[in-house]
């Protein structure tokens, strides 16, 4: 379960998921310079939207993918903070494949091995081809991959880089009213 789980807070301090129990999660492995690092956007949105009905964003950037989050954990926040005016949780940089890989992302893998896709999906795998990435097994394909988890813990859906948060909206609403 998601909750046996801790992950660390962008000064080190270990965080139980636990501490999440009984909300509606969105986990998102992000970086600050990707083409879809704008989705933050989006993100604010939804947690501006739900934040006041139980509903959380989980912020996990990740340097894996081009190397396309650099800096320091505090950079990192500080950028999202004033470029996207994020107010969501972002905890320090994770790998979230390899065999570093953050316990939670392999659990995360795991239970949603394949992401829900959108037109734009074949356009980004066919890309990442390209670069040598592998688009196959249960790895996550890229930066702003997405998970959603319901109130009690359940990895539900998992959703490409291509699919934009305001898409999830309605699955948001759905498991909020459970």
């Amino acid at each position: 379960m998601i909750y046996d789980f801790n992950v660390k807070a962008v000064r080190g301090r270990e965080v139980s998921m636990e501490d999440y129990k009984g909300k509606v999660l969105l986990i998102v492995n992000t970086a600050t310079g990707c083409g879809f690092t704008p989705q933050y956007e989006g993100l604010q949105k939804l947690y501006d939207k739900y934040k006041h009905n139980g509903f959380e964003i989980l912020d996990f950037p990740c340097n894996q993918f081009l190397e396309q989050a650099p800096g320091s954990d505090e950079e990192i926040v500080s950028f999202c903070q004033l470029k996207y005016r994020t107010t969501f949780k972002t905890f320090s940089k994770i790998d979230v494949n390899g065999e570093n890989a953050s316990d939670l992302y392999k659990y995360l893998r795991e239970q949603a091995p394949k992401a829900a896709e959108d037109e734009a999906s074949e356009g980004l795998y066919d890309k990442l081809k390209g670069y040598g990435f592998s688009t196959d097994g249960d790895e996550i394909k890229w930066n702003f991959t997405k998970f959603l988890i319901d109130k009690e813990g359940n990895v539900i859906e998992r959703f490409a880089p291509t699919y934009e948060p305001e898409k999830i909206a309605e699955k948001i609403e759905e498991l909020l009213k459970k």
